[in-house]
């Protein structure tokens, strides 16, 4: 624990400001992902019933917690409150689109999405470990009870 919390404290005093506007594009681009998601259902369904053999209800469980973590999560990163939790929930459904989905197509398709996939994952993965930043919602809160 003594470990976390030392590393929590190095990403809350090393994150630059202009970091925070790559978090909050990173937010809103997971915000449009799940809206995307949410409009055409069908074809993440369809995405993952070739990759898994699941039933049809676990893949619709699945496909709605998919939807719903990137639209609450993305929400999240964007304004900056539990941000490392909001991208700890999304860093599996991305492994998972990388590895299953993704993978098969190819890294060197044309209009592959496997780097857009990556750069998010490693965006994840650098917020997971530097927290919300300057220009949050939670630091905002915070100098403002101290008043």
């Amino acid at each position: 624990m003594n470990y976390l919390h030392r590393l929590e404290q190095w990403g809350d005093t090393h994150h630059p400001r202009w970091m925070d506007i790559i978090r909050i594009v990173l937010g809103v681009f997971l915000c449009y992902k799940g809206i995307e998601f949410l409009r055409d259902t069908s074809a993440i369904l369809n995405l993952m019933d070739e990759t898994f053999s699941f039933g049809s209800f676990t893949l619709v469980l699945i496909g709605h917690f998919i939807v719903f973590a990137h639209i609450f999560g993305g929400f999240l990163i964007t304004i900056g409150i539990i941000t490392r939790i909001a991208c700890l929930v999304q860093i599996p459904i991305l492994l998972g689109a990388i590895l299953f989905i993704n993978a098969p197509e190819g890294l060197w398709q044309p209009f592959s999405e496997m780097w857009l996939a990556i750069i998010t994952l490693l965006l994840l993965v650098y917020f997971l470990v530097a927290g919300d930043g300057p220009w949050s919602f939670k630091l905002f809160v915070d100098r403002e009870s101290k008043k």
